[in-house]
C-alpha cells in the first residue's frame, strides 16, 4: 500500500485480489464501515488505496459482503464489482460462505468440541446481545461449532465455525457458556481488565468465486502478542489446513 500517515490510514495486507475479489487482513479497531465516531474504517481505506493504486478517476466501487467487530482482526473480504457483491451476498445467506475464528477463552471447556445453539436479542439503544427463549419478539437463532485446540495457563484456543452471523455472536454464545473471550469488556467485564484487547480473529474465509466459482480459501493468523503468544501458531496452522 501507499505511504499514508499512520493514524489516518493505518497499512492494511492483502492476501488476495483479482478483477473481482479483495481478501485483506483487518487490522483490529478499525471499523468495518463508516460509523459515528468517523475514525478510518475499512472500506474508506481499501477505497482510497484502490483508486492511488490503480490510479482510477471518480468513485471506487467496493462492497461489503460481511462484518467483522471493530476490536476482532483477521481475514476479511470484500466486492470489487457489483455482479461479484451479488453473488458473494448469495453465498453468505445460502451459508456456503464459510466463517472461521480463533478465540482465546477463559477456562476449559468440559466438551473439546461440540455446538452451540441460541436465540440472541439485540437491544439497539445499548448495542449489546443477549440469550433469551425461543418465542421472543425479535430473536434470532444462533449456530456455531467449536473445537479446543490447546489450553494454557487456564485458557483454551478455540477455533469456531459460524454457520450463522448475529451481531456479536461468538462473544455472546461462549460466554453463556461459561466461557468469555479474553479481553472482552462487553460480555466478560468480570473477569477481563479494562484496555485488555479482545483475543478474537477471522483465520479462515471461504468461498465460491463468484466468476470461477472455484473454491477460494483466505487465511491470516492472529498477531505473536499475549495472549495468542501462550499457544503454537504453527499446530494453528496445520489445523487450519486439516479443516479446510
Amino acid at each position: 500500500m501507499s505511504k499514508r500517515e499512520p493514524a489516518a490510514y493505518p497499512v492494511v495486507p492483502i492476501l488476495f485480489e483479482d478483477n473481482h475479489v479483495l481478501g485483506v487482513t483487518k487490522p483490529v479497531n478499525i471499523p468495518s464501515q463508516e460509523d459515528a465516531t468517523g475514525d478510518p474504517d475499512m472500506l474508506t481505506i481499501l477505497k482510497q488505496d484502490i483508486k492511488e493504486r490503480y490510479n482510477k478517476p471518480g468513485n471506487v466501487f467496493l462492497g461489503l459482503v460481511h462484518r467483522l467487530d471493530r476490536p476482532v482482526g483477521g481475514a476479511m473480504v470484500f466486492a470489487k464489482t457489483s455482479k461479484a457483491a451479488s453473488r458473494l451476498s448469495e453465498a453468505v445467506r445460502s451459508r456456503s460462505f464459510r466463517k472461521q475464528y480463533v478465540a482465546v477463552v477463559h477456562g476449559i471447556p468440559s466438551k473439546t468440541s461440540g455446538r452451540l445453539v441460541n436465540m440472541l436479542y439485540k437491544d439497539v439503544k445499548t448495542n449489546t446481545v443477549h440469550v433469551t427463549s425461543k418465542g421472543t419478539d425479535g430473536a434470532k437463532e444462533a449456530i456455531l461449532d467449536y473445537t479446543v485446540l490447546q489450553t494454557a495457563e487456564g485458557f483454551s484456543l478455540v477455533l469456531i465455525e459460524l454457520h450463522t452471523g448475529r451481531p456479536h455472536q461468538i462473544r455472546v454464545q461462549l460466554s453463556h457458556a461459561g466461557h468469555p473471550l479474553f479481553g472482552d469488556q462487553k460480555y466478560g467485564s468480570k473477569v477481563n481488565k479494562a484496555g485488555q484487547q479482545i483475543a478474537l480473529w477471522s483465520v479462515l474465509v471461504g468461498f465460491p468465486h463468484p466468476v470461477t466459482k472455484e473454491e477460494i480459501s483466505i487465511r491470516s493468523m492472529p498477531p505473536s502478542v499475549y495472549p495468542w503468544s501462550l499457544f503454537s501458531m504453527d499446530k494453528l496452522e496445520s489445523t487450519l489446513r486439516y479443516y479446510q
